[in-house]
């Protein structure tokens, strides 16, 4: 009598792209164990989508770029199968994680989402202390019972269920250097102020130099940053960068509307 093969749930690996020749092709790499990779791209210029394409992905091109939400949920309903693993391509599922993800693909996945725990790599280290870790994100769902939600920036997936939490890390290599670091400061911070403003948020004059002075607080003493050298001293004294300028662009557009 012949063995039954075991179950496998079939999973699509996602992710959006524009202009990542340089950092797909690893992302792509981490993604082979997945039954699908695809690849929704937003109008590149270099040469992404012939990458993803050499590596076996199916590539859409959903231009122009409509917005991170908009552009994930076309991502998502395109995808072959319900099940989905969102990544970056700035980011690495770990051979720890595709373990158990597979492992969880056997027996079946018993929630309707799962959140992954993400590590930054910073300045040729992973940084497992400060707010940076360990950043749970919800990139694991099943697509019939959970969607991307958000508006200008900070999209995150609401699904209806029980929500798991894996053991294994999404690695993430966010800034190329310091100077990219500083160049998506300022451009986060005027995304944030902008949507925070139209929502109706309002900030007093000592708002962002109190929140920036407890953001480094936070991060380099109580999140113990100071563990981690000149690299938590430089995440800290960042993210209060980031903490200041969000809250000083928003109280910009109250006095720029204040003078209309």
């Amino acid at each position: 009598m012949r063995a039954r093969m075991p179950l496998v749930i079939p999973l699509s690996a996602v992710l959006i792209t524009r202009d990542e020749e340089r950092r797909l092709p690893e992302a792509l790499e981490s993604l082979r164990f997945c039954d699908e990779t695809l690849v929704v791209d937003a109008g590149s210029v270099d040469r992404t989508r012939e990458i993803a394409d050499a590596a076996g992905a199916r590539v859409l091109v959903n231009a122009p770029w409509p917005g991170f939400v908009a552009q994930r949920r076309f991502a998502t309903r395109s995808a072959r199968n319900d099940w989905v693993l969102f990544l970056d391509a700035d980011e690495r599922v770990t051979p720890p994680l595709r373990a158990e993800l597979q492992a969880l693909r056997e027996r079946e996945f018993a929630c309707a989402g799962y959140r992954i725990p993400r590590v930054a790599v910073y300045m040729g280290r992973a940084v497992r202390t400060t707010d940076w870790y360990p950043d749970l994100q919800l990139r694991l769902f099943d697509r019939r019972r959970g969607d991307w939600q958000g508006e200008l920036v900070h999209e995150s997936v609401r699904v209806e269920g029980r929500v798991g939490l894996l053991r294994g890390e999404i690695e993430h290599h966010p800034y190329a250097d310091l100077g990219d670091h500083l160049r998506r400061i300022d451009l986060y911070t005027s995304l944030w102020a902008r949507q925070s403003f139209d929502a109706g948020r309002r900030a007093g004059p000592l708002a962002a130099s109190g929140a920036a002075a407890w953001a480094f607080l936070r991060n380099y003493v109580l999140r113990r940053g100071f563990l981690e050298g000149e690299i938590g001293l430089t995440v800290s004294a960042l993210g209060a960068v980031y903490t200041y300028l969000k809250l000083a662009k928003l109280r910009e557009l109250m006095r720029s509307a204040a003078t209309r």
